[in-house]
């Protein structure tokens, strides 16, 4: 399945239904009253959160929704029908947002079978039944019905996953999200293997928890730079950040920074989570480097940093231990969203 994670659709609700001019017409009743019903009320928008989907690429291919408009009314006082809702349906974790120049947040869709009515279907038009008076006995007055609203909006989504996994391109994130899931990330020892966000989930000793892997970071990615604030997005909403650093890599105290400083330039909470960081590729490291580098990290980072090798997995067990008893803290749990602020612009 292709991932995507921002379209812009058109949306639409259903006008309402016109009323109706009639009269009575009974046998021996030679000047019946008008009966005109009402027309019936246009259809809403609605979306909805279901579980399943963790991608808007459904949307590349559809993105006018409109709402049925109600029925008319008709004759001895009958409403018309109303239009049926038209429920559309996303990935929890997706956010409406309005297409001006802000991108002003409308609707924030974060929990399984959430739903939210974004607009609602105009009112059915009045049938000429409902504008007798004493002196106008034989109304021909009717109403049309009201326009249903429309408007252009974007749709973004936010993975939500308990652990984010952060790091440059080729730190073996991929390699260690295939190693404790079942996920199927593809690798390669090459920059930029991953070009999506991917997503797995994790058994541990009876627990389970979600990961989400982001293309790797490079400086400026706070600003855009290959869309790597996109890519941060799905990360904003994670309890915990592990942060993945190449130890055969020429200065991985140097990457941390790096890493670090996007985030921190990011903001949105994200400089605030608490951060694991592995060591990966640990094999490749004689053991007076490895502690070397476990103490520099620690030292500059106050996290506690984990030797690894995912292909041979070694180290895995105290990292993922680790992990678990972080989520379980109260105070991880607590600070998991922001209000979404920041500036945001489209491909």
């Amino acid at each position: 399945m292709h991932f995507l994670d921002q379209a812009k659709i058109y949306v639409r609700s259903g006008a309402g239904g016109p009323g109706a001019v009639s009269f009575r017409r009974e046998k021996f009743v030679e000047f019946g009253g008008p009966d005109g019903g009402d027309g019936g009320k246009g259809g809403d928008i609605v979306f909805e959160a279901v579980p399943g989907l963790n991608t808007l690429i459904d949307f590349r291919y559809t993105q006018h929704f409109r709402a049925p408009r109600g029925k008319g009314g008709s004759g001895s006082n009958r409403t018309g029908a109303g239009g049926r809702d038209l429920v559309i349906k996303v990935p929890v974790g997706t956010q409406v947002l309005a297409d001006d120049e802000d991108r002003s947040l409308l609707v924030d869709l974060t929990k399984v079978g959430q739903r939210q009515v974004f607009l609602e279907g105009g009112m059915g038009g009045r049938g000429n039944a409902s504008y007798k008076t004493s002196t106008n006995r034989a109304p021909r007055q009717h109403q049309t019905g009201q326009d249903g609203e429309e408007m252009w909006v974007w749709l973004r989504l936010k993975l939500l996953a308990d652990v984010g996994l952060v790091g440059l391109p080729n730190a073996g994130k991929s390699t260690f999200l295939n190693s404790v899931s079942n996920a199927a990330a593809k690798v390669g020892d090459y920059p930029f293997t991953t070009l999506r966000p991917q997503l797995g989930v994790v058994r541990h000793k009876g627990r389970e928890f979600v990961v989400a892997d982001i293309p790797g970071l490079i400086e400026g990615a706070a600003e855009g730079a290959g869309i790597g604030d996109r890519f941060l997005g799905h990360v904003e909403r994670t309890r915990l950040l592990l942060h993945l650093i190449d130890g055969s890599a020429e200065d991985p105290l140097a990457a941390w920074r790096i890493v670090r400083g996007e985030i921190e330039s990011y903001g949105e909470g994200l400089e605030d989570k608490a951060e694991i960081i592995g060591l990966t590729k640990a094999d490749l490291l004689d053991e007076q480097r490895r502690a070397e580098l476990v103490r520099e990290l620690s030292d500059e980072s106050r996290a506690t940093v984990f030797p690894i090798s995912a292909p041979l997995e070694e180290g895995m067990e105290p990292l993922l231990d680790a992990i678990i008893q972080r989520l379980a803290d109260p105070v991880v749990n607590e600070a998991v969203e922001a209000p979404d602020k920041r500036p945001w612009s489209p491909l």
